[in-house]
């Protein structure tokens, strides 16, 4: 068995995979990859998607959700396209390089971007939280997880004024409040499918209200709301894979049991790092993610030792990003925790060798 703590396109269940891997080659007596996305069949399974987050994010009436394109790197430019009001203004917060990405889109469509709150002073390595908020602001923005350096929200920031949050990277791994939200936007290559969808999450009230004298008909989320997700071919082999993990997470519970599977992993992980003498969390424990581990070697000149060590136990996808380097242990919601058992266990006998 391969321990998978890739970023991602990340781990699913196993038992998604084998279902997945039927359908390519029997969904209707048509393979997923060539069914008609206008077919009863596909429309039902894009029906079941969207009805499936609803359940398990319990998204109150006068939202609408929608199955896109383009990751949540378009849903930098549509965010800022879509919640555009009369005063072109935003306050962002920068806390890695997708909240970066995020605004430097925004700028580009005629956002004039506040950057109230910033944790890049230090490498990005904690959650800023002495700000204040703009009160002239169309909306604020952050993102919720960051999935290169290690951080995580684990309280929103509260407003008046529309909030937009980039949940790529632990929608579904916790519970929310959507209600809390204006749009709520996922690539779905973390915890709800494969590559290739984006979900949005977004209240009707906002829809179609936007100022921007430039809108592209793909990039109106009224469009695709009207449309059920179907102003154009969706990425049905995408959205397909996304309804059965989301049925298999409702199955195991849902949200909340998965929730407390993941603050399991997170705090077993976390543990050994504080205390085993030769590794180094790399950002603030209080803002720590349970999503991305992100920690360092004391003495770089044992990376070799222990690389070897942790692949001969059949770990992939352990290394930081290239930007940050050190080791990144992802652990989205399919990981077992057994895989984190075998990392901790690595990682003692590590410190036993080389203590």
């Amino acid at each position: 068995m391969k321990h998978n703590f890739g970023a991602g396109p990340c781990i699913l269940p196993q038992e998604v995979f084998h279902q997945a891997a039927d359908a390519v080659l029997d969904f209707n007596g048509l393979s997923i990859l060539e069914v008609s996305h206008r077919h009863k069949d596909f429309v039902a399974v894009m029906d079941e998607a969207i009805d499936l987050v609803k359940k398990a994010l319990h998204v109150p009436e006068g939202y609408s959700v929608a199955y896109l394109q383009g990751g949540a790197s378009l849903g930098f430019t549509i965010a800022a396209l879509n919640m555009m009001r009369d005063t072109k203004k935003a306050g962002y917060m920068n806390t890695g390089t997708w909240a970066s990405g995020a605004i430097k889109e925004a700028k580009k469509v005629g956002i004039d971007v506040n950057v109230f709150a910033s944790s890049e002073d230090k490498k990005f390595s904690y959650i800023p939280k002495d700000y204040s908020i703009p009160s002239d602001a169309d909306y604020i923005h952050f993102t919720s997880n960051n999935t290169i350096y290690g951080t995580q929200f684990h309280a929103f920031p509260s407003t008046h004024l529309p909030l937009v949050c980039d949940m790529s990277s632990d929608i579904f791994s916790k519970e929310i409040n959507v209600a809390d939200f204006d749009l709520i936007y996922a690539g779905a290559q973390k915890n709800l499918g494969p590559a290739g969808a984006t979900l949005y999450i977004v209240k009707d009230e906002v829809l179609g209200k936007s100022t921007s004298p430039f809108m592209p008909t793909y990039l109106d989320l009224k469009q695709h709301v009207e449309k059920e997700s179907m102003l154009n071919t969706p990425p049905v082999f995408s959205v397909y894979v996304a309804m059965l993990n989301l049925r298999n997470l409702m199955a195991n519970g849902g949200v909340k049991a998965m929730e407390a599977k993941n603050n399991a992993k997170a705090t077993m992980l976390y543990t050994e790092i504080d205390k085993n003498p030769l590794f180094n969390g790399s950002v603030a424990p209080e803002d720590r993610s349970k999503m991305n581990v992100t920690f360092t070697l004391n003495d770089e000149a044992h990376q070799a030792a222990f690389d070897l060590l942790w692949k001969s136990a059949d770990i992939v996808g352990l290394p930081g990003h290239r930007s940050t380097g050190g080791y990144r242990a992802s652990m989205y919601n399919a990981l077992p925790l057994e895989s984190v058992q075998v990392l901790v266990e690595v990682m003692r006998e590590f410190t036993r060798k080389n203590g």
